[in-house]
């Protein structure tokens, strides 16, 4: 499999242009995971099992930061070769049955290795998603996943770590906006109470995860959660009211939530602010509710 772009000094792309694809990433990964499962990648990885100076041996480094990524994506029994070579990408690794899996690595990294961390997370998590049987088809899609799955999953914070920016160059790895990778990093660390942004050694990194972070704490105030603002709340009702009014039709496009009408009388669907799984909940005031998938609990107004 491909791995993230190496800058080739042309603009990098901000914002939230593949949200939908991370949100279902993230979903996709609690159903195949668990919420269980998901919670064995506490804490994330550790800067110090990424940390990689000019003084240390190319090989025997990057195999150390390996193997590292191996013990945290707990995959013990898969033995990561890296090699460098000239290419397009930032790596590439070859997916077999394992239990060896070649990697290979751009050889603009042999002079750049304190992102190799960064390269090697995306390319290790292909090798997990692998095993898990879990992909998207397409092949944009699919990197997305990756790289969704290893900011959600630990190691991917060293993708935005690797971003820089500046008026003369600019590098970034993965195919995630900064923005995005700040969104899901963001979206992690509320559910684990951990804290990135101590670890970026890039001032652009850190404004790229306050930007995420600003859209996830915004999906925990959507309606009709409680913590939903005034002009959200009065939208709602008002949505509300037209769809009862006209046998559940929409009256504002782009509303995350949607009503439905029927023998059990109404009920709302919107998705969990934590794993993004579709809720049902009956209207009828103030409801809690509990997603099945995540385990978050959600106070609702209906």
């Amino acid at each position: 499999m491909g791995g993230a772009d190496v800058p080739d000094g042309s603009p990098v792309v901000h914002g939230f242009p593949h949200l939908d694809i991370v949100r279902s990433a993230i979903t996709a990964l609690y159903r195949r995971l668990s919420y269980d499962g998901v919670l064995r990648y506490a804490p994330s990885l550790l800067p110090a099992d990424a940390a990689f100076s000019d003084q240390d041996d190319l090989h025997l480094g990057a195999q150390r930061v390996a193997r590292a990524m191996v013990r945290h994506l707990h995959l013990p029994d898969a033995r990561m070769i890296v090699g460098f070579r000239a290419m397009e990408h930032a790596g590439s690794v070859e997916l077999a049955a394992g239990p060896e899996y070649f990697i290979e690595l751009n050889d603009r990294f042999r002079t750049h290795r304190r992102d190799i961390g960064a390269a090697l997370s995306h390319e290790v998590m292909h090798v997990l998603l692998h095993r898990l049987g879990l992909e998207f088809p397409g092949t944009q899609d699919n990197e997305i996943l990756t790289d969704t799955a290893a900011a959600y999953l630990g190691a991917g914070w060293l993708l935005l770590d690797a971003f820089r920016e500046d008026a003369a160059s600019s590098q970034k790895l993965g195919y995630l906006t900064p923005e995005e990778f700040g969104y899901v990093l963001a979206k992690r660390a509320l559910v684990f109470d951990e804290d990135p942004s101590p670890w970026f050694t890039s001032p652009q990194a850190y404004t790229a995860y306050v930007k995420g972070r600003a859209l996830a704490l915004r999906d925990a105030q959507q309606p009709p959660l409680a913590a939903a603002g005034w002009a959200g709340r009065h939208r709602y009702a008002k949505d509300r009211r037209y769809a009862q009014d006209h046998a559940g039709a929409a009256a504002t496009p782009g509303v995350p939530y949607r009503f439905e009408g029927g023998s059990g009388g109404w009920r709302v669907s919107f998705a969990c602010p934590t794993c993004h799984q579709r809720i049902r909940v009956p209207v009828r005031g103030r409801v809690r509710a509990r997603c099945g998938l995540c385990r978050t609990v959600l106070d609702c107004n209906t």
